[in-house]
């Protein structure tokens, strides 16, 4: 039985628009307040720097990557999707000096009008960009797997594969810094429920292994090995930029617009066509999630929007009808589905993750290898 907002049962959060229709784990204080409200502000507080000490610590960071970066054509990378926050990401870096390498991954969905986006950016910050294009075959091979295999997080097949390719070629280049567009004040409240682990190699290849019928080739991928030498034994150092500056979205989508003449998609990744469709059709039809929910609740945390507004967007259809059976036409004849198909998937009832092979046990033998080796090691850190 799906709850719903007319039920007796419902209860919604005091301060954001997260419920247990979201999330039947969430948990709610005696004031009513939601646990993603307690846990934004903690996260605020210890990696959100503003005001001198963001700009110190900028200054610092940006200080450290130059340092690095010395005699090489580039001192880090950037991955570049032609969203809002990888977009800002480009600019900032340029504004502080730095050299970075663009990487963007053509897995065959991008619109027009990120190609559009992405090709305003490099040519007016003047950036150098490598762009991967992925095999069709394989790539649609791995995300029918995931469909079929009715799991909720189809997107990491994307960003597994953009995620390897940056660290192999940070390797590559010798490129000690990756700078993303990850941050905290407007993209920290997400239930665990909704996402896995996108680095877990181990449980991608079981449900291709399962679900697949093209071999993997050219896909790039990342095992955990490979995983813990990159962040281990290269030192590879992944850095969220946005967490050291004032960061609002309304205003740095308007600054963006002016600098880099950047269009809006109308949606959080909506610069993907399978993203928008999957955001926007399969989570909330198949697995009753609206991410619009975690969005709105995280720039109510960040005071960028009240609750007020974040309710009225929220009555807004998230796609209208003919948006969606334009798309939903698209998405299907590039997958290979006919209708009676996808509706067959989309009625199977949905599976965790966990139910097939992940590494999870290996990461957690390499964090008791850790905590026991952690004396020895502070040791050999001082000689």
């Amino acid at each position: 039985m799906v709850l719903s907002s007319q039920d007796p049962g419902y209860r919604q959060c005091s301060i954001t628009v997260m419920d247990n229709i979201a999330d039947p784990d969430i948990q709610f204080d005696e004031k009513g307040i939601c646990n993603y409200y307690h846990e934004y502000k903690r996260a605020e507080e210890a990696s959100v720097f503003t005001g001198e000490k963001g700009k110190q610590k900028l200054d610092e960071l940006v200080a450290k990557i130059k340092e690095a970066g010395k005699g090489k054509p580039y001192d880090c990378l950037i991955g570049l999707s032609g969203g809002v926050d990888s977009t800002y990401v480009a600019w900032l870096v340029k504004q502080h000096g730095l050299r970075p390498l663009a990487v963007h991954l053509d897995n065959g969905w991008n619109s027009e009008l990120a190609v559009q986006n992405i090709e305003n950016i490099i040519s007016k910050l003047g950036i150098d960009l490598y762009t991967l294009v992925i095999n069709w075959q394989e790539f649609k091979d791995i995300q029918l797997s995931y469909l079929k295999a009715s799991v909720v997080d189809i997107e990491v097949v994307s960003d597994h594969a953009i995620f390897a390719t940056m660290y192999k070629l940070a390797k590559e280049k010798n490129i000690g810094y990756i700078i993303s567009g990850t941050n905290i004040v407007t993209e920290y409240i997400m239930p665990p429920s909704w996402l896995y682990q996108k680095m877990d190699f181990a449980n991608l290849k079981d449900i291709h292994t399962r679900y697949g019928t093209v071999k993997l080739k050219t896909y790039p991928t990342l095992d955990f090995k490979k995983s813990v030498y990159y962040s281990t034994v290269f030192r590879l150092n992944p850095v969220s930029i946005l967490n050291y500056i004032p960061y609002n979205k309304k205003e740095v989508k308007e600054l963006i617009k002016k600098e880099l003449n950047w269009r809006d998609y109308g949606g959080k990744h909506y610069e993907s066509v399978f993203t928008k469709f999957y955001q926007a059709y399969i989570l909330p039809q198949k697995f009753k999630i609206d991410k619009r929910k975690a969005h709105l609740s995280t720039l109510i945390c960040s005071g960028q929007c009240t609750k007020a507004a974040a309710l009225e967007e929220l009555k807004l259809p998230l796609y209208p009808p003919e948006e969606l059976q334009q798309d939903k036409e698209y998405v299907l004849k590039k997958l290979g589905l006919s209708p009676d198909g996808f509706d067959a998937i989309m009625k199977m009832p949905p599976r965790r993750h966990d139910e097939f092979k992940t590494d999870t046990r290996l990461k957690e033998q390499y964090m008791k290898f850790l905590q026991k080796t952690q004396s020895i090691r502070n040791i050999l850190k001082r000689r």
